[in-house]
């Protein structure tokens, strides 16, 4: 009995001690939160933004458009941020808050006019006037003087150098011979060595983009493969086409440039490059994996190749209701009308020449002069655009003015030096390049 009772209580006891024991706290640890792609960027340029420039660029490129312009919007223009952020946003057609302080010195020229005209006092233009690249400089040179004639106000005298004896004695003699404004050089190699002399006592519009970052007062105007590439993306974009197929000719060293920004570009927005094909020079056959319905193809070729792929695109229903978008060679060897019917719906980035009016230049000046037909459209676009550059700079440098409409399209400086342009977007229709009216 005793030891029955003794039992009781030793469980008694236990079961209070039970009582008293402390639960064990659970304590959850969060996950600190993910920081959102523009703070990311935001902490990269401050650490450094050169050597992470490809990276930011990458997170920016994920932003919608709102959330884009809410985050620059807040960034002061001294942030090193604000550069890549401001670019980002002229790619895609928007406006930054900021100017960019990035253009030459005015303090020499006259004060500007209503509209901006303030152009330099004496200019001189460095091109290759003999040897091996004359021909593309003619039409540089005739669309430069084309719109340098178009403006009826107090213009400078102007001075050719040619570049082909050297570049930077060029150069020398045109400061030697009273001009504070240079435009040119025209090949990539004569920029990056004019560029590698260091200070230059006068301001430089550079046409091309060499491997050297644009100099401090100084600006570079190219139409480079990649930004019409990344103007394609973007457009394609900007309509929810997300889905694409790349149709390349790999041999031309242009077209490749294109078809890799464009295809790098639409895979930072969230699309996808289903398949690229790669055409030889004589390739007629589109040999295609992907039945997987797209939402454009993007043609990476000439004229003559597209035409010759066009029957075969139609037939395959992956393909034949997708939006056609192209690089600008696409009106390289379309043919005669009938031929070029083939390639209607197309849409390119197109020079101006046709689709808009420019003050003081015929509404098609391939009537007046041979350098402004066909392929070398572009080129005197190309020089057109380089006087008003000249002589609008703080409409190019202030994006808040909406820039200067050229003939290649809406120009504006960036943070790098460096001049964008929104191409005029163009559509084929019998052989005829119109305005695209969904731009």
């Amino acid at each position: 009995m005793r030891n029955a009772h003794f039992r009781v209580l030793l469980l008694a006891g236990l079961l209070g001690l039970a009582g008293c024991a402390s639960t064990p706290t659970i304590t959850t640890v969060k996950a600190p939160p993910t920081p959102s792609a523009f703070t990311e960027a935001h902490q990269l340029a401050q650490s450094d933004v050169r050597g992470n420039a490809a990276q930011i660029e990458a997170l920016l490129a994920t932003l919608d458009d709102t959330s884009l312009a809410r985050h620059t919007t807040a960034l002061a223009a001294n942030d090193p941020l604000y550069a890549l952020a401001g670019r980002a946003m002229l790619r895609r057609g928007l406006t930054p808050p900021h100017p960019f302080n990035r253009g030459p010195e005015l303090a020499n020229r006259a004060p500007a006019a209503a509209d901006g005209y303030r152009p330099p006092n004496a200019l001189a233009v460095l091109l290759p006037l003999s040897g091996a690249m004359a021909n593309a400089a003619k039409p540089v040179r005739d669309g430069l003087m084309a719109a340098y004639y178009a403006e009826r106000r107090a213009r400078p005298p102007v001075r050719f150098y040619d570049t082909s004896a050297g570049v930077v004695a060029a150069y020398q003699r045109a400061v030697a011979e009273g001009a504070d404004y240079v435009v040119g050089p025209l090949q990539r190699g004569e920029v990056d060595a004019l560029f590698a002399r260091g200070e230059l006592p006068v301001p430089v519009l550079a046409l091309n983009r060499g491997e050297r970052e644009t100099p401090e007062g100084h600006i570079a105007f190219s139409l480079a493969p990649e930004d019409e590439g990344i103007a394609a993306a973007e457009w394609l974009i900007a309509r929810q086409a997300s889905r694409a197929v790349v149709i390349l000719n790999p041999g031309d060293d242009a077209l490749r440039r294109a078809a890799n920004a464009f295809s790098e570009r639409l895979h930072q927005r969230g699309g996808q490059v289903i398949e690229t094909v790669r055409l030889g020079n004589a390739a007629s056959h589109l040999n295609i994996a992907t039945n997987t319905p797209v939402d454009a193809v993007y043609f990476a070729i000439r004229g003559e190749q597209a035409r010759n792929l066009m029957p075969q695109i139609n037939q395959r229903p992956a393909l034949a209701n997708a939006a056609r978008i192209a690089a600008a060679q696409i009106t390289s060897g379309m043919g005669n009308a009938e031929e070029a019917s083939a390639l209607d719906g197309i849409v390119f980035p197109g020079e101006s020449l046709q689709t808009r009016n420019l003050s003081g230049i015929p509404a098609n000046p391939g009537t007046l002069t041979p350098s402004a037909r066909g392929g070398a459209a572009r080129l005197f676009a190309f020089g057109h655009d380089a006087w008003l550059i000249a002589s609008y700079p703080e409409r190019i440098g202030n994006p808040r003015e909406g820039g200067l409409g050229g003939a290649t399209g809406v120009l504006k400086l960036d943070g790098f030096g460096n001049i964008t342009r929104s191409p005029d977007w163009s559509v084929l229709r019998g052989g005829v390049a119109l305005p695209h009216s969904g731009r």
